[in-house]
């Protein structure tokens, strides 16, 4: 199985397992943030071991759907990915994007009347 595949296993597994829970979208933060911070550590670990990597588009996905804390913690903890550009630009517009999708749905739920 590919490294990227088992990254979204992990993330089918995660959903289905806040739908467990009271408070479905908090257990998702919860369980993504936890799993994008380790996604990003083993990363940071296979760089330096020469290891297959997590593609980056694999890292700004799980960014994108509200990893991003994780990954901030994570760039910091692991000092991984925190100078390379283009993805520290695709990361910041990911988690941009992130914000305004947030936005229009609490928009569109709450205060369109």
């Amino acid at each position: 199985m590919n490294l990227h595949r088992f990254c979204y296993l992990l993330m089918a597994l995660a959903i289905a397992g806040s739908l467990y829970f009271p408070h479905h979208l908090l257990m998702w933060l919860l369980i993504i943030n936890i799993l994008t911070l380790l996604i990003y550590g083993g990363d940071k670990l296979a760089a330096c071991q020469g290891w297959r990597r997590v593609p980056e588009l694999t890292l700004l996905t799980f960014g994108f759907v509200g990893g991003w804390p994780g990954a901030i913690c994570g760039q910091q903890l692991f000092r991984h990915k925190t100078q390379k550009q283009p993805f520290k630009t695709w990361f910041w517009l990911s988690v941009l994007l992130n914000l305004a999708v947030i936005a229009g749905v609490y928009w569109w739920l709450y205060q369109r009347y």
